[in-house]
């Protein structure tokens, strides 16, 4: 995938996640999760935009794995309003996939910088 393709993804995935915390209701635990959820979403993009920039190949891995981090506490807010608002899964289990599926590129971006790293040192 091109890192066009995942920017914008990226991008896309914290818009949407701004789109659900305006339609979810107002309640002091929604409140707290939305919070901890739009700071996290909208960091993995900011962090693989980061990444593209990186210095190194250790660097370029160090800040895939803060993305990486970013996506799964995502995917873990997205799971904890799921249960709180499961009237509103329709909305939130596209973004958990999707939040998901982000992961899974970077798990794997991450596998193979780390192979063309050691393949570069030899």
């Amino acid at each position: 995938m091109p890192d066009k393709d995942l920017k914008k993804r990226t991008f896309d995935f914290a818009l949407a996640v701004g789109k659900l915390v305006q339609t979810l209701p107002f309640s002091l635990v929604n409140r707290h999760y939305f919070n901890q959820l739009v700071r996290s979403s909208s960091s993995v993009g900011a962090n693989y935009r980061a990444a593209q920039r990186a210095k190194s190949d250790n660097d370029f891995i160090n800040k895939l794995k803060i993305v990486e981090e970013e996506a799964d506490e995502s995917i873990y807010f997205l799971e904890l309003l799921l249960a709180f608002n499961k009237e509103y899964s329709d909305i939130i289990m596209p973004l958990i996939d999707e939040g998901t599926t982000i992961l899974r590129i970077i798990v794997a971006s991450i596998n193979t910088a780390r192979q063309k790293a050691i393949l570069r040192k030899q």
